[in-house]
């Protein structure tokens, strides 16, 4: 029986897993150190896979990696997770030393594709998926189809602009919903309120994080409470904006900071009803969190190696 491997790149770990078909469950897998600052990365890669290859068993490989890159090419164009790997084409340079379809799109694409197939998205046609943590990224399914776009990097949810004047993001650019409601900006807004005198418990620190504001705001401090007030009042804009161009069945969240529950989502909620176009986009709409954890893009990958293969 042939088997598919799936290969999950991180800024910290890349992860590589065999299955068998029809199946969820790794027949084999490994997770080394990606180092993604040093160099060698790519070398590492190929003994992560190396180290689960079956010969002549491999029928194809799906691999998710930070982006942004090129789906259609196979091509990493610039993830500031690996510094070396600028316009890099890993898919053919897999393709090309094991003799296998390799198949690349971004990770937050893939955990939406994984969470359709497999975990909370399992039986609808319009998805779409949100993970919110260091950044904010997406995936988006229309009419059973993953979109990608003529350059392959659509759904880029995150980078969505709610206000030209608002902070910066992580990209370089101002006022995207990652600048508003991601872990580092809900941080970054603290530190600042707290450097303008506002009282709170919490500390100016450059360590400071989502998960210790949400223990703050648990306990009661009025400063942690209303920076995810405003986190959420900013996802509820970006997300009406993304019910007006997509009419998904479902929204699914992922990602740390989704954790914290209704200190996010209750203004989250009230943001998306005061914003979105028509009432009419809220009924029946499944708003769930992601069913898949750490294992979406890996199963994602799976997936888009499965569905690729089908097509070749």
């Amino acid at each position: 029986m042939s088997l598919t491997l799936a290969v999950d790149i991180g800024g910290t770990h890349i992860r590589v897993a065999a299955f068998e078909a029809d199946s969820i469950t790794p027949a084999a897998h490994t997770r080394t150190k990606s180092l993604a600052k040093t160099p060698g990365v790519y070398d590492r890669l190929v003994k992560a896979i190396e180290s689960v290859w079956q010969e002549g068993n491999i029928a194809a490989i799906g691999i998710a990696s930070p982006g942004p890159l090129d789906p259609h090419r196979g091509v990493i164009l610039d993830t500031p997770n690996i510094p070396e790997w600028k316009n890099f084409p890993v898919a053919p340079k897999l393709s090309e030393h094991f003799g296998v379809p390799v198949f690349l799109d971004n990770d937050a694409n893939l955990a939406g594709l994984g969470e359709w197939q497999y975990g909370a998205g399992v039986g609808h046609h319009d998805l779409v998926y949100i993970t919110i943590s260091t950044g904010i990224g997406g995936g988006v399914i229309s009419h059973d189809q993953l979109l990608q776009g003529f350059h392959g990097m659509g759904a880029e949810l995150g980078h969505m602009i709610i206000d030209p004047n608002g902070p910066p993001c992580g990209c370089g650019h101002n006022g995207h919903v990652e600048s508003f409601s991601s872990g580092p900006a809900i941080a970054r807004y603290v530190t600042e309120q707290l450097k303008a005198g506002q009282k709170s418990s919490l500390q100016a620190d450059p360590g400071l994080s989502a998960v210790q504001i949400a223990s703050a705001a648990l306990e009661g401090d009025p400063l942690a409470i209303s920076a995810f007030e405003r986190a959420g009042h900013y996802l509820g804009i970006g997300v009406a904006n993304y019910l007006a161009i997509f009419d998904p069945s479902i929204l699914i969240f992922g990602g740390g900071v989704s954790q914290v529950g209704d200190l996010l989502f209750k203004p989250f909620k009230e943001s998306l009803r005061r914003h979105v176009f028509h009432p009419h986009y809220l009924d029946d709409l499944v708003i769930t969190e992601a069913a898949l954890g750490d294992n979406a893009g890996l199963l994602g990958a799976l997936a888009l190696a499965r569905m690729k293969s089908k097509k070749t």
